[in-house]
């Protein structure tokens, strides 16, 4: 009985070299052609000697996106071990993720390990932080379009759809017909304090309710995918409880931003997602928050200094 070939892996480079797969897989694998279609490819130096040495060459191509573009591949049906061979063989400059291909069918393929590197439409969802609250500038998110559009004025734009007081459910309603229009190639959903939020007068029993959060990001993986658009999860800051008592009747404690964290950055991982932890630049540096939730304009450019570092 043959071994299930449950994954399917598209590719446009060195991975359809019968070398290349008899030396990861043991045997060639047969191959359907398909097309990728929003990106374009570019050269990728490589250093890993042991993946030089398999594939034969020191520069491969990696993926980034462009509106009207095609690359032509072909998908390879894997088992779980080819799989995890060919994530091996991949070098860290790469991260599998899922690309919907020109045929309709949802496949693997390796990106860009920096995902707004490799990005040209950005759509940015979110709260007051992801909005530019308490920064005349527009906040972290402006910085970033300054920056990713300048780099290239025809290709490259931002569309910061933040709407400030949004809970993630609120944003998994509110952007799907919004999408359409701005021809995402990448949806940043900036999964703000406001999901960490309680009510001053909740009771204890209310406090599972957190966990909860991953239903709208299950649903805004979904409406990203429609799109053949790459999530990025951008996680909570930190925030100055000492501060926070009864912030406009809710109550915002370290102790739940915390929790919120640490359940986002656990289903990216699972979900194959990119997540960008923005705790640490703020953390401590009450200085940096005009009101203990909010950062003021030095605080904003330090959370795009370090978003800057993680994916651009």
């Amino acid at each position: 009985m043959s071994e299930p070939r449950p994954h399917a892996l598209f590719s446009f480079g060195t991975l359809l070299d019968q070398r290349v797969q008899t030396a990861l897989f043991g045997r060639t694998v047969p191959t359907t052609a398909a097309s990728l279609a929003g990106y374009t490819t570019r050269p990728l130096t490589i250093t890993d000697e042991s993946v030089i040495a398999t594939s034969g060459q020191d520069v491969h191509l990696t993926l980034e996106r462009k509106l009207g573009a095609t690359v032509e591949g072909a998908v390879l049906r894997l088992s779980d071990q080819e799989l995890a061979a060919a994530d091996d063989y991949e070098v860290d400059d790469y991260a599998r993720r899922r690309v919907l291909l020109a045929s309709g069918e949802t496949a693997w393929a390796y990106l860009d390990a920096r995902a707004l590197r490799a990005a040209a439409r950005v759509v940015i969802v979110g709260d007051s932080i992801a909005y530019g609250r308490c920064d005349p500038q527009g906040g972290w998110a402006a910085h970033f379009s300054a920056a990713h559009i300048a780099a290239n004025e025809t290709q490259h734009r931002v569309f910061n759809l933040a709407i400030p007081g949004s809970s993630l459910t609120d944003v998994s309603e509110q952007i799907p017909p919004l999408l359409a229009p701005r021809h995402p190639d990448t949806l940043v959903v900036a999964a703000g304090i406001n999901d960490s939020a309680l009510p001053v007068a909740a009771s204890d029993t209310d406090r599972d309710a957190l966990p909860h959060v991953t239903d709208p990001l299950v649903s805004l993986a979904a409406t990203a995918r429609q799109h053949n658009a790459r999530m990025v999860v951008v996680g909570p800051i930190w925030v100055d409880e000492t501060r926070l008592g009864d912030y406009e009747g809710l109550r915002f404690t370290t102790e739940r931003a915390l929790a919120l964290r640490a359940i986002l950055q656990t289903w990216c991982e699972e979900n194959h997602i990119d997540f960008l932890d923005m705790w640490e630049p703020l953390r401590d540096r009450p200085h940096l928050l005009v009101d203990g939730l909010h950062p003021d304009p030095e605080g904003h450019k330090e959370l795009y200094r370090h978003l800057s570092t993680l994916s651009c």
